[in-house]
């Protein structure tokens, strides 16, 4: 079995998808769908995401540093789509995706009521790369869905988000199909 070599590219396969809500200080609120995001820190929780300097969320994002990751459902894909593939500079994408915005607990920027998982960031640091701007941001508070969350020790159920990924080569959408397995299930078990 044999290798090809490739060049340097965004190869990083998947990747989640998110619906990041912005708001200007004027009090316009936009969403912009976004793959290149990530968790970088678990206590505190940070996170990072990044965007074209050349897009209207990057204006906000500049302007007023709040944002909400609002973690889509498949059964939007046109939507979340479509979000990502106009200006929020000329088109009021809440209204055109007839998404329904809400209040965030600690942001100024709004979530997406029919997003399962909603987890408010503030910006705290910026760093500058070629094509994209990151934002390195804290996690304040995350809402999710009553039905989400199992009564019981409080674990989410991934089947009832029902999340997508992107993955860059193909530049194709993706479900996460089944569960395979829980982190650590090998601890005892691998002869070493």
């Amino acid at each position: 079995m044999g290798k090809k070599i490739l060049n340097p590219s965004a190869s990083l396969l998947p990747c989640p998808i998110g619906l990041i809500t912005t708001q200007s200080i004027g009090g316009k609120p936009n969403i912009i769908t976004l793959a290149w995001m990530g968790m970088i820190s678990s206590d505190p929780p940070m996170v990072s995401i990044s965007v074209r300097s050349t897009r209207f969320s990057h204006k906000l994002l500049k302007e007023n540093g709040d944002f909400v990751i609002n973690i889509p459902d498949a059964k939007d894909l046109e939507r979340i789509d479509f979000c990502g593939t106009v200006s929020g500079k000329n088109t009021d994408k809440f209204k055109e995706a007839n998404f329904t915005f809400g209040k965030a607990e600690q942001v100024k920027a709004p979530i997406i009521l029919e997003c399962p998982v909603n987890i408010e960031c503030r910006t705290k640091d910026f760093l500058s790369y070629a094509t994209h701007d990151a934002f390195i941001a804290e996690i304040l508070t995350i809402q999710v869905d009553e039905e989400i969350v199992e009564k019981e020790g409080g674990k989410w159920n991934i089947e009832k988000i029902n999340p997508l990924v992107y993955c860059p080569p193909s530049q194709e959408y993706w479900t996460l199909g089944k569960k395979v397995g829980n982190y650590g299930f090998t601890k005892g078990k691998i002869n070493k």
